[in-house]
């Protein structure tokens, strides 16, 4: 619970930050106002570690830049327009805006830039009333017109005007309640869910880069399944990852199988919480969450109800990969993302093998083969799909893996098996065989590849024994 004396106490030390005092004491000698705006204010009342700053005042750009310089190592106007000065001061990277009083014209979210006179109005025209607070500096002051304390202490999230109108100027904002409900841990209120749930369609003017920014956003949170439930329930998932709503299939009172859509939840979970405890202090994985969420989105398109009551799923891996590259290219994903998703989701069933009987190293060496880059993000997610109640076949399986990363660790040990190639490269391949460059040559590296992987490594000779004799058999 917030304890509001402790809260100012942080206040007065966000005011006391050497980047604060300058700036407050620069813009006051120039006649101008100036406050901390927005989530600095917020998560200094929580408790929470403040990062970059964000400061606003009624000084237009030109004023704010003559006002920054003298006391800047560097600055930058590319958000000029928009009435925004970045700069560099004490060693912090701040930026300054003007008071704002945007206007929409509901069509596209681009507001029409128009500057305001007050800090009150500029408040007013914010997200959220968590984050339309301001610390006025010098003073300090806090300037809390719309109730964020209120709304801090009831752990709720509210937007300032109606949300309809709210959402209506920029409908990212729906966005941003679940990503500040996951972030935060706090609950989105009624009214505020209802217009989200009405509104969702006009989430389609938003860019897919946009939509995508808020989505990676939620997933670096700690908690992203609280945001995800959101954005499920209103409807708003529906309009740019409907694969995720999707999971929520009938249920059918002859066949049964586990919920498909609180288990990929539960995956997401297990991922991040293996992923905190094997890379601490890491930057979020967001490769890997994303996997852990879409890992089973190939399910509801190869769902089969079977003689007895059983329910099947064949293939929901290769399924669920090329929907999911259809999916995060739409939504402008890098290619690195998003082929490293589509691996994982691919790949994600291959280890349930394993754990019905001892692999060869053969068949070792092609899991970490066909993994790839990917190998480690693999263990996370094939270990957080264990979400069986049943406490044997659990430790069955957390078992089974324990064995194949011991086996994995001792083949890399003792074959460089991290290298994966075969002794001869292409140019050996052509001089051995007298050929010249071609599809030959690539059949003939993936014979040796082969090789290599049902044996292990083989010496130059060995190797070249073994290619003359395929070119023999093959001619």
């Amino acid at each position: 619970m917030l304890n509001m004396a402790e809260g100012l106490a942080r206040l007065g030390a966000l005011a006391n930050l050497p980047v604060v005092r300058t700036l407050a004491d620069a813009f006051a000698d120039a006649g101008f106002e100036l406050a901390v705006v927005g989530g600095p204010v917020r998560d200094a009342l929580l408790g929470r570690d403040t990062h970059d700053l964000d400061f606003t005042t009624d000084a237009r750009p030109d004023d704010i830049l003559r006002v920054v310089k003298p006391h800047a190592s560097a600055h930058w106007d590319i958000g000029r327009d928009f009435g925004t000065i970045g700069a560099r001061v004490a060693r912090e990277q701040v930026e300054i805006t003007t008071y704002r009083a945007d206007s929409y014209d509901g069509v596209t979210r681009k507001p029409t830039v128009e500057f305001g006179d007050t800090l009150e109005a500029d408040l007013a025209r914010r997200d959220f009333t968590v984050n339309a607070m301001a610390l006025r500096v010098p003073g300090p002051a806090l300037v809390d017109p719309t109730g964020g304390v209120e709304d801090l202490v009831a752990h709720a999230l509210r937007t300032p005007a109606d949300p309809h109108v709210s959402f209506g100027d920029d409908p990212l904002r729906m966005l941003r309640a679940a990503r500040f409900a996951s972030q935060l841990g706090f609950d989105v209120d009624a009214a505020t869910l209802a217009a989200m749930t009405e509104l969702r369609e006009t989430l389609r003017i938003v860019s897919p880069e946009r939509v995508q920014g808020e989505l990676v956003k939620l997933l670096q949170t700690d908690a992203p399944d609280r945001g995800i439930r959101i954005l499920v329930e209103t409807g708003l998932m529906a309009e740019f990852l409907p694969e995720v709503p999707a999971l929520r299939l009938e249920v059918d009172e002859h066949h049964h199988h586990k919920d498909v859509y609180e288990h990929s939840l539960t995956v997401l979970r297990q991922a991040i919480e293996l992923e905190h405890a094997r890379h601490p202090g890491d930057a979020p994985d967001v490769a890997l969450r994303l996997a852990a969420l879409l890992h089973d989105i190939g399910k509801p398109a190869t769902r089969r109800l079977e003689p007895g009551g059983g329910v099947s799923f064949h293939h929901h891996d290769v399924k669920g990969a090329r929907l999911a590259r259809k999916r995060l290219q739409a939504l402008r994903f890098d290619s690195a993302t998003t082929d490293a998703v589509c691996r994982l989701v691919e790949l994600h069933l291959r280890f349930f093998g394993y754990a019905e009987g001892a692999w060869t190293d053969s068949a070792v060496r092609r899991y970490v083969r066909d993994a790839g880059d990917e190998l480690e993000r693999l263990h996370i997610l094939t270990r957080a799909d264990v979400t069986t109640r049943n406490r044997r076949k659990a430790t069955r399986l957390r078992l089974a893996y324990d064995d194949i990363e011991r086996r994995i660790d001792e083949l890399a040990a003792q074959e460089e098996l991290d290298a994966m190639r075969p002794a001869l490269d292409g140019n050996r391949i052509q001089e051995i065989l007298g050929i010249r460059p071609g599809p030959v040559v690539g059949e003939a590296y993936r014979f040796l590849l082969d090789v290599r992987l049902d044996e292990g490594v083989l010496d130059d000779a060995e190797a070249e024994r073994r290619l003359r004799a395929w070119w023999a058999d093959r001619s």
